[in-house]
């Protein structure tokens, strides 16, 4: 039993996570590659190891002549019969191949083999590691800055924060310990390039699902995201049961949860809202802390008209627009915002503009309609329906008057009997 090169495998194992296979099959093209640059041939050469003791055993098919012309494919019947009584002409024997005999070159060779396979499989690995992350949020340790990007160590790889994707305002000192978000692994000659950032608003939404267990298990739904990266974010979530409180699930008791996602960010304001498939709720809630008094919002082209009281309207816009701005990339609708005093004078911000346009419309289809003209077929179909008119209103006339003289008739005769 090779007791050396089994603990040798194993670390390797342990370490890298190769494949024990993949190391045997390195070894294997490494004896190849002595054997022919020690011989100059070897496509007679075959390498057996044993995967549980790791013993190998190298050698050389050659063919039993009586004449040999060439050493590495042919072996003299004399020198066959000394390794095997058996060996007859014409005969393939298999020889031996000492690997201690190879050359310092040959050794050389195989030791760079061996080496080159490890580390392209160690790069394979790594890559399949980091590939299946990519989209995810992991931990790294902030190593130092190149240029004005960072390097951060993210265990067995090394990952690039580029400039772009770093917030305005973060300072981070080596040996500290962040979270980003893997946007992009490149496989590369030289190893995984490792792309992440601190901006992407799939950061938050990440945090989020591990932070909060209602979204991880799915009961709670983040329905859709906007941020700007170290000022503020608006999330829209909805729960699938009607006794979770989405907004209180992602907020957590005294605000824990949504606190600790706030000191990961250093401080980014965090607003939750509830996901409403109606779009006006909706773009009201999107608009909070604002208080609204009407929105009027067109689902297919996607606008909105939104009327706010005077002294709510620079909180509904925001800091440089900053509110409005976040509210329509959540709900996807252009936002057009107005204090009540202007709304009174613009078009499309007050309830006549849309209670009556149902009214103007079929007006228009009335004059649209109607040409100015008719013709004899009209004018005696109207003469006739008139003339049944008359008679049932004649009819119902006499009817009246009949009735009104029995009822006449029948007093007096009752009051006749009366005197009587």
């Amino acid at each position: 039993m090779n007791k050396e090169l089994m603990e040798a495998l194993d670390i390797l194992e342990k370490e890298k996570d190769i494949p024990k296979e993949t190391l045997f099959d390195a070894i294997e093209n490494s004896l190849i590659t002595a054997c022919k640059n020690h011989f100059g041939k070897a496509d007679n050469v075959k390498v057996e190891i044993d995967k549980e003791t790791c013993d190998f055993l190298c050698y050389a098919e050659k063919e039993v002549v009586e004449e040999v012309e060439d050493d590495v494919l042919q072996i003299s019947l004399k020198e066959a019969q000394e390794l095997s009584q058996k060996a007859q002409l014409g005969d393939i024997l298999h020889v031996e191949i000492k690997s201690k005999e190879f050359g310092r070159i040959a050794t050389q060779n195989a030791k760079n083999v061996i080496l080159q396979k490890i580390r392209e499989e160690e790069r394979s690995v790594i890559y399949n590691q980091y590939y299946e992350k990519e989209k995810d949020v992991v931990t790294g340790i902030v190593q130092r800055h190149i240029g004005r990007n960072i390097s951060i160590n993210l265990g067995k790889a090394d990952a690039i924060l580029n400039e772009s994707e770093q917030v305005r305002g973060e300072n981070f000192k080596p040996t500290e310990r962040i979270k980003v978000y893997i946007l992009e692994v490149k496989n590369t000659p030289k190893g995984p390039r490792i792309l992440v950032s601190r901006t992407h608003p799939e950061l938050v939404k990440r945090l989020f699902e591990a932070e909060v267990t209602e979204i991880k298990d799915g009961t709670v739904e983040i329905m859709s995201i906007a941020r700007e990266a170290g000022s503020r974010t608006k999330l829209a979530v909805r729960s699938i049961n009607p006794n979770v409180d989405a907004v209180g699930a992602c907020v957590g008791i005294n605000g824990a949860r949504v606190n600790s996602i706030v000191d990961e960010l250093r401080g980014e304001k965090i607003d939750i809202v509830n996901w409403d498939e109606n779009p006006g709720n909706l773009i009201q809630n999107a608009l909070s802390p604002a208080k609204i008094v009407a929105v009027f919002a067109d689902p297919d082209e996607k606008t909105a008209k939104v009327v706010v009281p005077d002294y709510q309207l620079s909180l509904a816009i925001g800091k440089e627009g900053q509110n409005a701005r976040l509210a329509a990339r959540l709900t996807g609708y252009k936002i057009d915002i107005k204090s009540e005093t202007q709304a009174k004078d613009a078009p499309g911000f007050r309830y006549e503009d849309y209670v009556y346009d149902d009214e103007e419309y079929d007006e228009e289809d009335y004059e649209e309609d109607y040409d100015g003209s008719y013709d004899e077929e009209d004018a005696e179909s109207y003469e006739t329906e008139a003339y049944e008119d008359e008679e049932s209103d004649e009819g119902a006339y006499e009817e009246s008057e009949d009735g009104v003289e029995e009822s006449e008739v029948e007093e007096e005769a009752a009051g006749d009997d009366e005197d009587v």
